[in-house]
């Protein structure tokens, strides 16, 4: 094969190249649908979360303060029980009596505290149960849209299969070192690693081109001419 012929294969699989580029771009591109359906799964997922730790943490205060109660009725039955053993005058019945009506005064306070505390516990639970019925509600359309774009994407794939396998055989037909090179520079320079010379300037860059580069690539040898200015490869399609 001419070297000028490799110059052809190669800017041919570069078209390819940007072609797959191209698909690759769309299989990229999220629908809105999808997009907007799993950004609302994860906000659900999120806000779960957070209302489970607050609601755990809020259920280990209410346990607390349940046993903290118990402990604190169970001091005045004790104290009443004692009360009717030991106390056989005034003043032991005054004793019992102030720490009996002390007991009974810290009871109702803490009784006061639980109240708001089984509320917030409540309604931490009913948000819990909401947001999980919302995920369950919304789990369907998720997975008919996560079926649809699967179906998008192996679409996609499938168009670009000709493309990948003529892209395949031209290769195998270069020089493994000018594909290597050529594949540097195409994912350096923005997808383009072959760009043609018109006008007497480099159409990657824009540069005009000194004359004996010119020159060298009208010639269309290998290994490739690149540009002085952005090391791109240089080829001259009108002489093809």
């Amino acid at each position: 094969m001419s070297d000028t012929g490799s110059l052809q294969r190669l800017h041919r699989v570069q078209q390819l190249d940007l072609n797959l580029d191209q698909l690759r771009a769309e299989e990229g591109h999220i629908p809105d649908a999808l997009r907007d359906a799993r950004a609302q799964q994860e906000a659900l997922n999120n806000e779960l979360e957070d209302t489970e730790i607050t609601l755990e943490s809020v259920d280990r205060q209410v346990r607390q303060a349940e046993q903290d109660l118990a402990g604190t009725r169970e001091q005045i039955t004790r104290a009443q029980e004692e009360q009717e053993k030991n106390a056989f005058d005034a003043r032991a019945q005054s004793q019992y009596g102030s720490r009996i009506q002390m007991l009974g005064e810290r009871a109702d306070e803490m009784e006061e505290d639980l109240a708001p505390l089984k509320e917030k516990q409540r309604a931490l639970g009913e948000k819990a149960s909401g947001l999980r019925a919302q995920h369950r509600e919304l789990r369907p359309t998720l997975n008919d849209l996560e079926a649809q774009d699967e179906v998008r994407v192996q679409e996609l794939r499938d168009r670009g299969e000709a493309d990948r396998q003529e892209r395949a055989g031209l290769v195998s037909d270069l020089d493994a070192r000018t594909v290597k090179e050529y594949d540097q520079i195409r994912k350096a320079k923005k997808g383009l690693g072959v760009v043609e010379v018109r006008g007497g300037r480099c159409t990657g860059c824009n540069v005009v081109l000194p004359v004996n580069v010119q020159q060298k690539a009208s010639l269309g040898k290998l290994p490739p001419v690149k540009c002085p200015s952005c090391g791109r490869f240089l080829i001259r399609l009108d002489l093809a």
